[in-house]
C-alpha cells in the first residue's frame, strides 16, 4: 500500500490533482465530482489566504478502499459541516476521506496535476449529476403520480364508508326508535284528563336510559302514573327501571295502597338485584273529582301550575328503592280544577346546569310559557328551553297533565 502526496496552491490546481486520482480509481463520475467539490471547499479558507496545502492518498487493496487526506497548515477554521461529501475524519489541520474504489489505472503513472482531458472530464461529472437529478425528479413525479392515485383511492374509499355510516346511523336510528316504542306504555285514554309526555337519553349512543314512566287506567277509573329514575344511564339502568315499573304496577293493579307502593316494591325487587337504587314518584288522579295523590320516593317534587298562573312545587316525603328505609309516608292530596297543568320530571330536567335550584325557577318559568299549549307540544317544548344550555347531561323524562273538565 504506497501513500502519494501532492502540494497545491491554487483551488484550480488541488482540483485538478482529486479529479485525476479518482479517475484512476475508477470512482463513479457523480461521487468523484462531490469529493472534488468538498476538497475544494475544505481548502478555500487556506487557499485564500495564501497557505499551500497538502493532497495525500492510499489505496488498500484489502479493503477496496481509497483514503483521500487533505492537510490544510494554519488555522483554517472549522470545516463546513454540509460539505457536498461527508468527511470521515477530520483532525486538527486534516480532513480525511474514505472511499470504496478500484485498483489505480495505467494513469496512476501520469501526475494527478498533468490528467489529460480536464474538461471532459468534469463534463462527464457535469452529465452524472444532471442524470441523477433527473432521475430524482422523474421520481418524484412517480411518486407523486402515485400518491395522487392513492388520495384518489383513500377519497372514493372515504366516501364509500361515509355512506355506510350514514346507511348504519338510519339503521341503527330506527332500532332505537322501536326499541323506545317498545319500552313506552301504550296511550291511554282519560275522560277529562289530557296526557303527554318526553323523554331524551343522555348520549346519543344509547337508546335509553334509567328515566322510564308507567300509566293506566286502575279498576275504579282514576289514573295511576308512575316516574321512575334508576341509578346509571344505558341499558343496565333501564332494566332497574323496568323491574320497578313493573314491579309498580302490579301492585297497583292489585290494590295495595299507594304510600305503601314504594317500600313493598323494594322488598320485591332485592332478593333479585340489590344494586337497584331508583327515585319514585306516583301520581293518582280522579279526573272527576280533579283529585291528586302523589307519594315520593327521593324524587325531585311534581309542578302544579293553575290556570291564573299561580305556581309550586308539591313536596311528598319519602325515600327511594334502594336506599335506606325505603317507602313514602302519608301521600300528598291535591285538588285540580279545569286547565291546571301537572308536570311530572325526573332531574334531568331541572339540573342540567348543576344547580337544582336554579333549574326550579327556570322550570317555573318555562312552564307559564306553554301553560296554553296544546298538551302534545308542552312537555318537548319545556324540555327544549331547559336545555338551552347543558353542562352536565343527564336523562331527561317530561310529563305533563292537564284537566280539561270535560
Amino acid at each position: 500500500m504506497t501513500t502519494r502526496n501532492l502540494t497545491c496552491a491554487t483551488t484550480a490546481g488541488l482540483s485538478r490533482a482529486v479529479r485525476a486520482l479518482a479517475r484512476e480509481h475508477g470512482l463513479d463520475p457523480a461521487v468523484r465530482a462531490r469529493l472534488v467539490l468538498s476538497v475544494a471547499e475544505a481548502a478555500g479558507a487556506a487557499l485564500r489566504a495564501g497557505r499551500e496545502t497538502g493532497l495525500e492518498w492510499r489505496y488498500d487493496p484489502d479493503e477496496g478502499l481509497l483514503t483521500v487526506g487533505l492537510r490544510t497548515p494554519g488555522d483554517t477554521g472549522p470545516v463546513a459541516a454540509d460539505l457536498p461529501m461527508a468527511p470521515d475524519a477530520v483532525t486538527e489541520g486534516e480532513v480525511i476521506w474514505r472511499l470504496p474504489a478500484s485498483p489505480p489505472s495505467d494513469a496512476a503513472d501520469e501526475a494527478p496535476g498533468e490528467a489529460p482531458d480536464e474538461a471532459a472530464l468534469a463534463a462527464e461529472e457535469l452529465r452524472a449529476v444532471v442524470a441523477a437529478a433527473d432521475a430524482l425528479t422523474s421520481e418524484h413525479r412517480r411518486l407523486n403520480d402515485e400518491l395522487a392515485e392513492t388520495n384518489s383511492g383513500v377519497l372514493a374509499l372515504y366516501v364509500q364508508l361515509d355512506e355506510r355510516d350514514k346507511q348504519l346511523r338510519t339503521a341503527h336510528g330506527q332500532t332505537l326508535r322501536e326499541l323506545e316504542d317498545a319500552l313506552r306504555p301504550p296511550p291511554i285514554k282519560a275522560d277529562g284528563l289530557e296526557l303527554a309526555v318526553h323523554y331524551a337519553p343522555a348520549g346519543t349512543d344509547a337508546p335509553t336510559g334509567g328515566d322510564l314512566y308507567d300509566w293506566f287506567v286502575l279498576p275504579d277509573g282514576t289514573v295511576h302514573i308512575t316516574i321512575v329514575d334508576a341509578l346509571g344511564h344505558g341499558v343496565t339502568s333501564t332494566r332497574s327501571a323496568l323491574n320497578v315499573t313493573h314491579a309498580v304496577r302490579t301492585l297497583a293493579l292489585e290494590g295495595h295502597r299507594l304510600e305503601s307502593i314504594v317500600a313493598r316494591t323494594d322488598e320485591i325487587l332485592r332478593p333479585f338485584d340489590r344494586s337497584v337504587m331508583a327515585t319514585v314518584q306516583l301520581a293518582r288522579i280522579d279526573a272527576a273529582t280533579g283529585e291528586l295523590w302523589l307519594a315520593n320516593g327521593s324524587h325531585p317534587p311534581a309542578l302544579l301550575l293553575r290556570r291564573d298562573g299561580s305556581a309550586r312545587y308539591l313536596e311528598a316525603r319519602g325515600r327511594g328503592i334502594g336506599f335506606p328505609l325505603p317507602g313514602s309516608e302519608t301521600p300528598l292530596t291535591e285538588r285540580l280544577a279545569p286547565g291546571d297543568l301537572l308536570l311530572l320530571y325526573t332531574d334531568g330536567l331541572t339540573e342540567s346546569r348543576r344547580d337544582p335550584i336554579e333549574g326550579e325557577k327556570r322550570l317555573i318559568e318555562a312552564a307559564h310559557k306553554h301553560l296554553q299549549s296544546p298538551i302534545e307540544e308542552v312537555p318537548g317544548a319545556i324540555a327544549e328551553d331547559m336545555h338551552t344550555v347543558i353542562l352536565h347531561p343527564d336523562d331527561t323524562l317530561a310529563l305533563a297533565v292537564r284537566l280539561t273538565g270535560q
